[in-house]
C-alpha cells in the first residue's frame, strides 16, 4: 500500500525540487508586487536565491499587524471567500485571507500529511480542535475530507462526550492537544475506560511546544502512534510540516514554502544543522504571498535523507519561540527543557505550572508539579524524596536552582485550549 499522497512531488530529486521552487518564487513575487507593503521592493531585480535573501528584508508579525487590515492582501477583494486571524488580545490581530485556490493547495497540504501517517477512507477522524478563526480546525478538517475519511467537527471541551463519541463511532484518527490528550485520559480513568480497548490508532499532536517524553507519554497511554504537526496561520495553518512514519524530524513541504534558518540577533541565513529561528516563504499563496516571515519559531535543518524515501528537508521538533525563552539570573532557558525533565521522572504526574517571582532583587524559579495518585497516597518520606529528585535533575538540566512544590493530582489549573504553563510574575509585584 502506498503512503504517498504524490508521489512525484513527494520524492522529487533535489535538483528537481530547486528548479521548480525558483519558478514558483518568481510568481509569488510578481503577486507580491500588488499588496500595499511589498510594493516598495524591488521584486523586479531579483533572478535568484542569492538575490532574493539579499535584496527581501524579513517580514514581522508586527509587520501584518501594522498593515491591518488590508495592507497584505495582493488580490481583489472580491476573489477573496475566507480570513482567519488571531485572537488580537494585544492590540491589532495578524488576519490572513484566502481565495478559492489558496483554501484547494491549503486543503491539499494537509490530505498529504494526514495519509503519510496512514489516514485512509474508512477512518473516522475526530477533530477535537477549536474551529472558526482558529486555523486547526477547519484546516485538518478539509483534509480529512480530501481523503474520504468520516469527519466529527466535534470541537474541544466536553471530555465525557469526546470518549462517547469515540467509544460509538470508532474513531481511529485523532487531531488534539497534547495537554488535552494527558487530560482527557484521566477522564478515561474515571469512567474506567481503557483507551486501548477502543478503535484509536492515530494521534495528530501540536499547537503548542511540547517534549518528546510528553509525545511518548500519549503512546503509552492511549497505544496509539502521535504524530507531530505544525504550522502557523500567517503562511495557511497546519498543513506546513509534518512527522512522517519514521518520526524523526518534521518534514517541511519545499513545493510549497522556502526555508531558511537565520541566527534571530543578528539575520545571518545559517548552515544546515545549525539551530536558529525558522524564516518561511510561501510559494503558491494568492490572497496573502509573504516573503521571509520570521516565525519566532526556534528549530534547526536536520542533515540527511530521510528513511521514508521523502526528499523534503526535516527540521527539529521546535525548540520554543525566541520570545518564550525565559531569562532566570542571566541564565535562558526553555519552558519545554522543565517539560521534558518533568515527565520523565516517574510518579510526577500530567500537569505542571512554571511560575517566576522577584525576591531581593533576585529571579526565582518556582516549579508545581501534580504528582501520581499513588505517590499523594504513599508516605511523607516518598514525597520528600521526589521533591528532591525533580529539583536536582531540573538543577541539572537547566544551571538554576528551582523551588519544587508538589501538588495533589487534579489541583492545578486545566485549559480548554493551549495550555498556559508559564507565570511571569516579575513585573506584576
Amino acid at each position: 500500500m502506498t503512503m504517498y499522497w504524490d508521489e512525484q512531488m513527494e520524492r522529487a530529486e533535489a535538483g528537481e525540487l530547486q528548479r521548480h521552487q525558483l519558478k514558483l518564487l518568481r510568481q509569488t513575487l510578481e503577486r507580491a508586487k500588488n499588496s500595499p507593503f511589498y510594493q516598495r521592493l524591488p521584486l523586479d531585480k531579483i533572478d535568484s536565491l542569492e538575490a532574493f535573501q539579499a535584496e527581501v528584508p524579513f517580514t514581522r508579525k508586527q509587520d501584518l499587524r501594522e498593515q491591518f487590515p488590508y495592507g497584505f492582501l495582493a488580490t481583489e477583494l472580491k476573489q477573496v471567500v475566507r480570513l482567519h486571524s488571531s485572537s488580537g488580545t494585544t492590540g491589532n490581530p495578524t488576519v490572513i485571507f484566502h481565495t478559492k485556490k489558496d483554501i484547494e493547495e491549503w486543503t491539499n497540504l494537509v490530505a498529504r500529511c494526514m495519509y503519510m501517517i496512514g489516514t485512509r477512507a474508512g477512518d473516522v477522524f475526530q477533530n477535537t480542535m477549536g474551529y472558526g478563526l482558529f486555523t486547526g480546525g477547519l484546516g485538518f478538517h478539509y483534509g480529512a475530507e480530501a481523503i474520504g475519511a468520516l469527519t466529527i467537527p466535534i470541537g474541544p471541551g466536553n471530555s465525557k462526550r469526546q470518549i462517547w463519541f469515540m467509544q460509538n463511532f470508532g474513531s481511529s484518527v485523532i487531531h488534539i492537544l497534547p495537554s488535552y490528550a494527558l487530560r482527557l485520559y484521566s477522564h478515561f480513568e474515571e469512567l474506567q475506560i481503557d483507551p486501548k480497548t477502543l478503535t484509536l490508532r492515530i494521534f495528530i499532536i501540536g499547537s503548542e511546544p511540547h517534549s518528546e517524553a510528553m509525545r511518548r507519554q500519549i503512546e503509552d497511554l492511549y497505544g496509539v502512534k502521535a504524530y507531530n504537526s505544525y504550522g502557523l496561520s500567517e503562511v495557511c495553518g497546519p498543513g506546513v510540516g509534518f512527522e512522517c512514519p519514521e518520526q524523526n524530524g518534521i518534514h517541511l513541504w519545499e513545493d510549497y514554502f522556502l526555508v531558511e534558518i537565520i541566527d534571530p540577533e543578528t539575520g545571518e541565513v545559517l548552515p544546515v544543522g545549525e539551530e536558529g529561528e525558522l524564516v518561511l516563504t510561501t510559494l503558491k499563496r494568492e490572497a496573502v504571498p509573504l516573503l521571509r516571515y520570521r516565525t519566532g519559531d526556534l528549530t534547526r535543518i536536520l542533515p540527511g535523507e530521510c528513511a521514508c524515501g521523502r526528499s523534503h528537508l526535516r527540521i527539529e521538533r521546535i525548540k520554543g519561540r525566541a520570545d518564550d525563552m525565559l531569562i532566570i539570573n542571566g541564565v535562558n532557558l526553555f519552558p519545554i527543557q522543565i517539560e521534558k525533565t518533568l515527565l520523565g521522572i516517574p510518579g510526577v504526574g500530567k500537569n505542571y505550572l512554571i511560575e517566576i517571582r522577584k525576591e531581593n532583587y533576585m529571579d526565582k524559579l518556582y516549579i508545581k508539579a501534580e504528582v501520581d495518585q499513588t505517590i499523594f497516597e504513599g508516605t511523607l518520606a516518598g514525597l520528600t524524596q521526589l521533591q528532591n529528585r525533580i529539583a536536582e535533575e531540573l538543577r541539572s538540566e537547566l544551571s538554576v536552582n528551582p523551588v519544587v512544590q508538589l501538588s495533589e493530582p487534579g489541583s492545578l489549573p486545566v485549559w480548554e485550549g493551549k495550555a498556559k504553563r508559564v507565570n511571569d510574575r516579575r513585573n506584576k509585584e
